[in-house]
């Protein structure tokens, strides 16, 4: 991972907003209607080639392929791993349910659109997992290569994600192993093949871990704290396992308490969970900073600072809402993490969460989008000229 050595450089948390009709045809899929892949793939390559080259005409310095060729920022991997069939059932959020009469308009709006849901159709682990072949995100990451190549030098650095064991397990409902720790172990082996391959592409890996918060006002709603910390350890160790042999500072953990607009505040506070985090072997942790439940929790960066080689990329953009954050609220928010992180080189400007993390699922226009991110831009320009009175 690039540090802001002569100014704070700018990225974001991975998924971009997909064409209409690429999510339609993935929605499609995920609804087992007939699809034509050799289309539906032919749709995800030209939309990652849109993507690409507008990232950086927007302003931003590490750049990803916007998951367009995937579905979902984890459920992709049903069409990835063995094992996975039948029907799980997972728990509500507990923020959305103690407000009924927000639940149900909550439930009418994500009814109206033709989107890739991340709470029904959802698989279960039904046999061995494992990854069934490597050659499928080795040729996403020749894409993404490929589709770099001619912008050598337009861009810092460029990354790809992949979800946490913790959160495919948790989505993903264990009826073949005897133990969590043991599907935990399955799930760490076979992400491990899309770890290390990201890696080998020369791509920094960003882990997409909403698990280590969102579950406690989901799958551990109604279980003390010292039960989700316990679950929050166990897959910070499967992390580490899957990670084995893969340098840190090439490494970048996200962790957000759920992307979706709701009250949140049943949501854990950052501060129970953070020492927990720091023990994950990864060279920087990618925060939610400017949404208004999480925003105040920059100051546990004092309290509980990073390891002195660990960078954070802190969110100053709101990914639900179209609101687009006047550059100097960027900036402030940006200042305000490096004091709290005690070196401005060790901050980047990024986004709360991913724009579409379900295809079709997203709250912003892709016009605002893009605005946001040139609003960042300006906004880490200007931060910079204060952080680095003497560029760097």
């Amino acid at each position: 991972m690039q540090a802001s050595e002569t100014r704070i450089l700018t990225t974001h948390t991975g998924s971009l907003p997909r064409p209409p009709a690429l999510t339609q045809l993935y929605a499609r899929r995920v609804r087992g209607e007939a699809v034509d892949m050799a289309a539906m793939e032919a749709a995800g390559r030209e939309a990652l080639h849109r993507i690409v080259p507008a990232q950086l005409e927007a302003g931003l310095d590490v750049i990803n392929n916007g998951e367009q060729q995937r579905d979902s920022f984890a459920l992709y991997l049903r069409h990835r791993l063995t094992g996975i069939g039948g029907e799980s059932q997972r728990a509500t959020f507990a923020d959305i349910d103690a407000y009924p009469e927000f639940k149900a308009e909550f439930t009418r709006q994500a009814g109206t659109k033709e989107a890739v849901s991340n709470t029904a159709l959802l698989p279960a682990a039904i046999g061995p997992v494992a990854y069934a072949d490597p050659s499928v995100i080795t040729a996403e990451c020749t894409d993404f290569a490929a589709t770099l190549q001619p912008l050598a030098g337009q861009y810092t650095e460029a990354f790809l994600t992949a979800p946490s064991p913790g959160i495919v397990a948790s989505i993903v409902q264990n009826r073949h192993y005897d133990t969590e720790e043991a599907y935990l172990a399955a799930l760490a082996q076979a992400l491990a093949v899309e770890y290390r391959a990201i890696i080998d592409h020369g791509f920094v890996l960003q882990l997409d871990c909403p698990d280590l918060a969102l579950e406690r006002h989901c799958s551990y709603r109604d279980r003390p704290l010292a039960d989700f910390l316990g679950f929050v350890e166990r897959v910070v160790t499967a992390i580490n396992a899957a990670l084995a042999g893969i340098p840190r500072d090439q490494v970048r953990l996200h962790v957000c308490w759920g992307n979706y607009e709701a009250p949140h505040d049943q949501d854990v506070p950052l501060e129970d969970i953070l020492p927990i985090l720091l023990r994950a072997n990864v060279g920087g942790l990618v925060l939610p900073f400017a949404n208004p439940r999480h925003a105040h929790e920059v100051r546990c960066l004092e309290r509980t600072p990073l390891a002195e080689d660990q960078l954070m990329v802190a969110g100053v953009i709101d990914t639900l809402t179209n609101f687009v954050e006047h550059p100097e609220v960027i900036a402030e928010r940006l200042i305000r993490v490096a004091q709290a992180v005690g070196d401005p080189r060790r901050v980047l400007a990024g986004t709360d969460c991913g724009f579409d993390t379900s295809a079709g699922r997203g709250r912003i226009t892709p016009d605002v989008v893009w605005a946001k991110f040139r609003s960042m831009a300006e906004g880490a320009r200007l931060a910079s000229a204060r952080l680095f009175p003497q560029g760097g």
